[in-house]
This record gives structure tokens, C-alpha cells and sequence, in this order.
């Protein structure tokens, strides 16, 4: 089916070093910690306690306290800085906090600091969200106050989605869904779906999980594409991702999944219940997929959850792999992990996640569903590749790495030929 290639879930820029998660920082602990190269006369402790100003005005959506922390001399950025506050008045915030990392003397009483912005989403986020920001510093006054005169993304992150404009806020049974620029019956159609996603994910993965999801609706792809650090044409034509942390460390406590509207409001409801099903499964799973685990098994995992619950035929669902099938050009070996880089063709990239879909459904028929989430959860206990796979099999299936893609090929003829 042609919405495969295109519905989404492809592109796992998953910065997903996968399980880790970053430790609790509370909303007004001091946002200190000791720099590298602290300048003489310039300590972390005086960045930290005019970010801490900052973080509680945030909290307590104060305006004018907000602004107090902002260089008074800046007019343009306190003019941005207030519209960004506004952005995020309806997100519902548990914490907001900064910690300073590092704080370079740039002269003439301005100083650079390197900073996480710590945040936590009331309900959903089990520990807080982090974002690497370098904030600059000026000192004015006849008090020598420290005033913030800019905040950006640190180089290599992205940024936030209340920084793309005001964030409309939709909350479902198991879903909040953030979006900016969209109206809010289609958020909360998104949001439904996502609603329906998540006791399907649980009925398919019966480890311990929140069971809930943060789905984000940026404007456009491009907006998307600012989200997750990276090229807008990685992203034309896919309808949602999942990642870890949106701009943050990599050490994801929790998941958001980012919707393309453009491409997502072009599927049916069909192919939306399948993306973002698949996307919901890897919330899920993330704390037990790892480096060691491979994308055919974590993209195989997540769409034989979409698809185990619809009435459609393998051929119907899987219609790249069952041409190849039916003119003779049977797969040699499991899909490699570079087989689902979107730098490949259409057709190459279907039949990847086609035939780890069903690699995935082998085993829950032949080895049992038990057997199945046995199985992913040894490989995603290992911290690398090298024999997980094959040890996993050995222990859990109790066959070989040859015989399983001997039985995998058969498989695809019988289910497709």
C-alpha cells in the first residue's frame, strides 16, 4: 500500500540512545553548578540565581517579573522574549528550571554561559526534559545586576516548539496535544487517534509504561524539521516521527512524537490509526530498545502492533515486498539498518520495513507474542550489537541467525507468494 512508504513513522531521528533518562531537577534548586573556567569575579552561582528568577517568572506566568530578568537595553529581545511567555501560557508546566554548565568572560561585564533548560509537562513527564541553550549576560546598574540579553539554541540543538509560536493545547483520555499554527478540531481529531493508539499499545506490549502520549503539531515541515535539528527535505512526505528529548541531550525520560500536518492530514483514518499506533509503540518500548537493538526489530515490533488489530491482507499491507516476492526476487538476509535511511528509493525503504513487520509476525505466530517481547527485550539489554541478536535467538527462540532468515524467506512466500 502506497501510504507505507509515505505514513510516517520511516524517519526515526530518533536520537534515541534510547532508555536512559536524565535525574530530576526541581523547579527551584539552585541552577548552579561549578563551571569549567569560571571568570574571576563571575561565578555560576550569580548566571544561576538571574536564571532562577527567570524560571519561577515563568512558572508563575508573571510577565513583568519575566522581563525584570531581561536586559533592559534589549529592546528587540524582551519584545520576543514576551511573546514567547505568551506561547507557552496554556502548556500545562509541572517545573522549569536551568542549570549553568559552563560560563565564559566575554569583557566589558558580558559573559556567555552554557545552560540546560530543565522542563517537565504536568502529567506526562516523568522526569524533566532537557535543552542545551547558550544564554548571554550582561551587567548594568548601579547594582552590578546580571540581566539575561539573549537565549538561544546551543549549536547542534533545536529549539522549542512554543518558540514557532502560541501553542494551542488538546488534551485526550491518554494524549496532550501540543500545536501551533493549527485549529483545534484537527488537533483534537489527532488527538483521538492518539486516544485509540494507546490501549492498543498496551494490549501488544504488557510491560510497564505511562500509557500515555505528547504529540506535537508544528505548523508546517519546516517548522517540523526545526524541532529535530535537521534538513526539511528528510521529512517531506512523512507523517510523524517519534524522538526522545525535542532539543534536548539524548537521555530521553520521555517521548514526543512531532506530526507532519501536511503529510499526516493526507492519509485516511486507516493510516493515521497506523502511524501514530506505531508511534505510540515506540514510547513504549523505548526503555527497552538500545544501541544493540536493530531497526528491523524496532520497526518490525512497531508495526506488527499498528497492523495486528486491522482486518487488511499481508499483500494489502505489504504490497513492495509481495511484488518482489512474486517476480522471484525473494530477500537474502533481514533488512539492515541502512535499508531504512531515507536517503534510499521509495520501493527499497517499503520493503525494510515490510519484511521486518513480518519477521516480527513470524515470530508471534511460530514462537508465540510472549516469546516475541521476550525476544525484543533481550537484544534491548544489550549496550551494543555485536552477538546480541544471535545470543538472543539462542536463548529465547532457541534457533540460530541462519536458520531464522531460512524460515523468515519462507514466511514471505507463503504470506505473499
Amino acid at each position: 500500500m502506497a501510504v507505507r512508504t509515505q505514513d510516517a513513522r520511516r524517519e526515526r531521528t530518533r536520537r534515541r540512545s534510547t532508555a536512559g533518562a536524565v535525574l530530576a531537577a526541581l523547579l527551584l534548586a539552585p541552577a548552579c553548578a561549578g563551571p569549567r573556567d569560571a571568570p574571576t569575579g563571575i561565578t555560576a552561582q550569580e548566571v544561576g540565581a538571574t536564571l532562577d528568577r527567570r524560571a519561577a517568572a515563568v512558572m508563575e506566568h508573571d510577565t513583568d517579573a519575566y522581563l525584570a530578568a531581561l536586559d533592559p537595553g534589549a529592546a528587540s529581545f524582551r519584545a520576543a522574549q514576551r511573546t514567547e511567555l505568551h506561547n507557552l501560557a496554556d502548556v500545562p508546566l509541572e517545573s522549569w528550571a536551568y542549570k549553568v554548565k559552563d560560563v565564559t568572560d566575554k569583557g566589558a561585564d558580558r559573559v556567555t554561559a552554557q545552560v540546560e533548560l530543565r522542563y517537565r509537562i504536568k502529567g506526562y513527564d516523568k522526569a524533566p526534559m532537557s535543552s542545551s541553550r547558550t544564554v548571554e549576560l550582561v551587567r548594568r546598574g548601579e547594582g552590578r545586576t546580571w540581566y539575561v540579553a539573549a537565549d538561544r539554541a546551543a549549536d547542534g540543538t533545536s529549539g522549542q516548539l512554543w518558540q514557532q509560536g502560541e501553542v494551542e493545547v488538546v488534551r485526550g483520555t491518554h494524549s496532550l496535544v501540543l500545536g501551533v499554527g493549527r485549529r483545534a478540531a484537527e488537533l483534537r481529531r489527532i488527538a483521538d487517534t492518539a486516544d485509540r493508539a494507546v490501549p492498543a499499545v498496551t494490549a501488544s506490549w504488557p510491560e510497564p509504561w505511562a500509557e500515555r502520549v505528547v504529540v506535537l503539531v508544528p505548523e508546517s515541515v519546516e517548522d517540523m524539521a526545526g524541532l529535530l535539528d535537521s534538513p526539511v527535505a528528510s521529512y517531506r512526505g512523512i507523517a510523524a516521527v517519534t524522538t526522545g528529548e525535542v532539543g534536548g541531550s539524548g537521555q530521553a525520560p520521555a517521548d514526543r512524537v512531532i506530526v507532519n500536518p501536511q503529510a499526516y492530514g493526507m492519509l485516511g483514518d486507516f493510516g493515521q490509526r497506523v502511524v501514530l499506533t506505531h508511534e505510540t509503540t515506540h514510547v513504549a518500548t523505548r526503555p527497552h530498545t538500545s544501541a544493540a537493538t536493530p531497526v528491523w526489530l524496532s520497526e518490525g515490533f512497531a508495526d506488527w502492533t499498528a497492523y495486528r488489530q486491522e482486518s487488511r491482507t499481508a499483500p494489502e499491507i505489504a504490497p513492495e515486498l509481495t511484488e518482489a516476492v512474486q517476480s522471484g526476487d525473494l530477500p537474502a538476509e533481514l533488512p539492515a539498518d541502512g535499508d531504512f535511511g531515507f536517503g534510499e528509493d521509495a520501493a527499497k525503504l517499503s520493503r525494510a520495513y515490510e519484511g521486518g513487520w513480518l519477521a516480527c509476525e513470524m515470530i508471534a505466530r511460530d514462537w508465540g507474542e510472549d516469546e516475541l517481547i521476550a525476544f525484543y527485550k533481550a537484544v534491548g539489554s544489550r549496550s551494543e550489537r555485536d552477538g546480541a541478536v544471535e545470543q538472543a535467538m539462542h536463548t529465547v527462540l532457541g534457533t540460530t541467525t541462519q536458520d531464522f532468515t531460512a524460515r523468515w524467506r519462507e514466511y514471505l512466500r507463503g504470506r505473499l507468494g
